[in-house]
């Protein structure tokens, strides 16, 4: 049987060009079932232009997080099944972004330096955020919340106690948030931009954003609670989608995301140690 070479790999492990469509179709009856859906397949990719690969890279990333709250939450609680999917999910989420920026778009790895600058801005709307939700929580957090409930929850996944609670507040605000702007701001930010105007992507990128908060807000919260807190983590997104617009990096976004973060761990110690 003859064998056609598949095309050599580069540097960062993209396919070559070369796709000699006349090699194909006189040798096409001598391939295996594995080289022609390979060369089918590469065909196809190689068709693709920047939008369809942007729209492919959402379809794939964008229902991971939610797959995994709601294995982990949901359909599997307290399972290994539902901690195995969680946690693939979550390898998923942050490593398909720079496999595919790299070897899809044969891009270089940037730490998003901040040269448009915005950390005032990043400050500014950090505690503006922050105002409004302790505001929220003051006003309705005795009606919205089950104090009961939260607690037995952190008692579950291990941080009733206050140096547990502490080292995963440390966690979310300082390499969690990170992960998020990284994820959400910059990765689906710029595909939804290849598809439609800046603003239009700010608000799809917001929204692709909230889906997975809402799955885990209902095993925490009553619907009202759901509704108000879902709202305020996209109008969240949101801000920091737009900043990322204006300003082209992560950086000013984490830190208004960090600040915000903040509070809210801060809320969830009042409710949880009083």
């Amino acid at each position: 049987m003859l064998f056609i070479s598949r095309p050599k790999m580069s540097a960062f492990g993209a396919y070559g060009s070369t796709y000699d469509r006349n090699i194909l179709l006189r040798q096409g009856r001598n391939l295996n079932p594995e080289d022609l859906f390979f060369w089918l397949s590469y065909g196809y990719y190689k068709a693709m232009n920047d939008r369809k690969k942007s729209l492919l890279s959402l379809i794939l990333l964008v229902p991971a997080p939610s797959i995994g709250a709601l294995s982990a939450m949901v359909l599997f609680p307290d399972t290994m099944l539902g901690k195995i999917i969680f946690a693939l999910s979550k390898i998923w989420l942050f490593a398909f972004p720079l496999v595919w920026y790299v070897i899809i778009f044969r891009n270089k790895i940037s730490l998003s330096p901040p040269r448009k600058g915005g950390f005032g801005m990043g400050l500014l709307t950090g505690v503006v955020i922050s105002l409004a939700i302790f505001a929220v929580y003051l006003a309705f957090g005795s009606k919205l919340f089950d104090h009961a409930l939260f607690t037995a929850k952190m008692k579950e996944i291990g941080l009733a106690s206050i140096p547990m609670y502490a080292g995963g507040a440390l966690y979310w605000i300082l390499i969690n948030s990170v992960l998020e702007e990284y994820v959400w701001r910059w990765f689906v930010v710029e595909q939804c931009e290849r598809l439609v105007k800046p603003v239009p992507a700010a608000i799809f990128a917001s929204l692709f954003f909230t889906l997975h908060h809402v799955v885990a807000l209902q095993v925490y919260c009553g619907t009202a609670a759901v509704v108000i807190c879902s709202a305020g983590v996209f109008t969240g997104g949101l801000v920091w989608s737009m900043m990322y617009v204006k300003y082209r990096s992560v950086w000013p976004g984490y830190l208004s995301h960090a600040i915000v973060d903040l509070c809210i761990f801060g809320i969830g110690a009042l409710m949880l140690f009083g």
